[in-house]
């Protein structure tokens, strides 16, 4: 089965184990998705996340859900750009989420990274999605 939107339906996924209150949740493997999984990470939005391999040819990423208090640390989280409507900013026109309060996570480049980080790199790119 193709997936059209790999980072959609991971942050699908992780709405909905959240919601659900899992304590992790499995996404089929991918440098992007690995990417931006890393990003989440260093903003502590989530635990962590591994690789494990399902069979021969095919590995997931295992993430654990970050909670606090009870409620998951991701208030929201959303897609921007979509394989129907990609979404670029300059470094200039970059968006802020909740005035810096929560992160927008951009393509560049230079790799996959934050928006206050792209904004200090002066680089520009794809905005992926944005966490609360």
């Amino acid at each position: 089965m193709s997936i059209s939107h790999p980072i959609g339906d991971m942050i699908t996924r992780i709405r909905n184990g959240q919601n659900a209150g899992k304590e992790i949740v499995s996404v089929p493997n991918s440098k992007l998705r690995a990417a931006v999984l890393a990003v989440l990470k260093d903003e502590g939005f989530i635990t962590d996340f591994r690789q494990e391999n399902v069979d021969e040819k095919r590995t997931n990423l295992v993430i654990e859900l970050k909670y606090v208090n009870g409620n998951g640390a991701i208030q929201e989280i959303t897609t921007v750009s979509k394989p129907g409507r990609r979404v670029y900013s300059s470094c200039a026109k970059m968006p802020r989420v909740l005035n810096g309060l929560g992160i927008a996570i951009v393509s560049t480049p230079n790799g996959v990274m934050t928006d206050h980080k792209a904004r200090l790199m002066n680089v520009g790119g794809e905005v992926l999605c944005k966490v609360i």
